[in-house]
């Protein structure tokens, strides 16, 4: 199954049905008074999360979805009935943007919520309603009303408390293998995740959180380079960053540099992202001798200008070592940061303000990487896009 995180459709609600202009007849009663009725109205368009769905792909196939039209009122005062609504079914953490006003329609965080985004036209009135002391016999009726017609951009951004950021190769697909049930994919080249991954980190009996897995950043993935940025919004909706490095890159690279490039690379693609709380981990201690760890950790808070009481940690995702005490303290940490949100209002106010301006930088690079540069209006329409060559990949989710 491919993933597919970016979908745009087209939704109609049905029409109100026509008010009906009828007189009452029967055997005894030639000339009867009015007795159309109204119509229905139209049916609604009702997006509603589905936890068991986790890609837009099937948008990719059908991307029109329409409500039924509300039936024709009748005589004897007989009511047209409602027309159906049309359910659709999203993922779970699926932000709903209006592609012509740009306005965000809501976000889907909850299994089984539900977000209406196409009303019904109202239905039309029968001669019946027009009926007066002075006009008792009313001809007029009126129509029904079309339904709204939305062009919508479905983008799917995963539910996760924390995030795993850094350059290929960092080991981002071993540590969330080693905290969780995950099984990504691990190797020795670079780019082996090709697509966001899930796990569930069990803290103690009772204690758990999510954690999400990106594809490894590289400079200039904010022009696009790379596959990072078009993941990047997955981590949206986290409240912690897990920046991994590599202490001792294949290349003979600089690890402080390699820090550095990645916190500009998300910087500029948000701004108001690069200000969620970040921990740095260094990763891969197992390859630097043990009398020689605490220099190496002191150089780099040197290096990166880090003060004392800046989040530092050195691991092992590949022997476990430091693992769980970094597991046991982010737990701790989104325990911290939740109730902080629950008891202060300041604190709450200012994390829907982050939020918001995560989302809104979010979507202001989608709109750019999907706008076509005019002097590329020659190369391929196809290139690049998720049902190309490079679409088919798989999902992997554990939960």
């Amino acid at each position: 199954m491919k993933f597919v995180d970016e979908a745009s459709i087209r939704v109609e609600a049905g029409k109100g049905g026509n008010g009906c202009l009828s007189f009452l007849r029967a055997r005894n009663l030639a000339k009867g008074g009015p007795d159309g009725g109204d119509g229905g109205d139209g049916g609604d368009v009702v997006l509603v999360a589905e936890e068991a769905l986790n890609t837009l792909v099937d948008f990719r196939y059908q991307p029109r979805y329409r409500a039924e039209t509300g039936q024709q009122g009748a005589g004897r005062d007989m009511t047209g009935r409602r027309g159906t609504d049309s359910v659709v079914k999203v993922p779970v953490g699926t932000t709903v943007i209006d592609e012509d006003t740009l306005e965000t329609l809501g976000d889907l965080t909850r299994p089984g919520e539900r977000l209406l985004v196409a009303r019904g036209g109202r239905r039309g009135l029968g001669n019946t309603r027009f009926k007066s002391s002075t006009n008792r016999a009313p001809r007029r009726t009126t129509p029904g009303q079309p339904g709204e017609k939305r062009r919508l951009r479905l983008q799917l951004k995963l539910i996760a408390d924390v995030g795993l950021l850094g350059m290929p190769n960092a080991g981002k697909s071993t540590f969330i293998g080693a905290v969780s049930a995950a099984r990504p994919k691990v190797a020795d080249y670079p780019f082996t995740t090709l697509v966001p991954q899930l796990g569930v980190v069990r803290v103690a009996e009772g204690r758990s959180f999510v954690i999400a897995d990106i594809p490894g950043l590289i400079e200039g993935a904010a022009e696009g380079a790379g596959l990072g940025t078009r993941f990047l919004k997955h981590l949206a909706r986290t409240r912690v960053l897990l920046h991994l490095v590599d202490v001792l890159p294949p290349d003979g690279s600089d690890p402080a540099a390699a820090v550095m490039a990645i916190e500009d690379e998300l910087a500029r693609y948000s701004p108001a992202l690069a200000r969620r709380p970040r921990w740095l981990v260094l990763n891969k201690m197992d390859l630097i001798p043990e009398a020689e760890r605490g220099e190496f950790v002191a150089a780099m808070r040197d290096a990166l200008d880090l003060e004392g009481g800046a989040p530092l940690w050195a691991v092992s995702a590949a022997t476990g070592l430091g693992v769980s005490t970094l597991v046991g303290e982010l737990g701790n940490e989104l325990e911290r940061l939740a109730q902080a949100r629950e008891e202060d209002a300041g604190v709450a106010e200012a994390v829907r303000e982050l939020d918001a301006a995560v989302d809104a930088e979010v979507l202001e690079h989608s709109i750019r990487r999907r706008t076509p540069d005019p002097e590329d209006a020659d190369d391929d329409p196809d290139e690049g896009d998720d049902d190309g060559e490079d679409g088919g990949v798989e999902v992997h989710y554990v939960r």
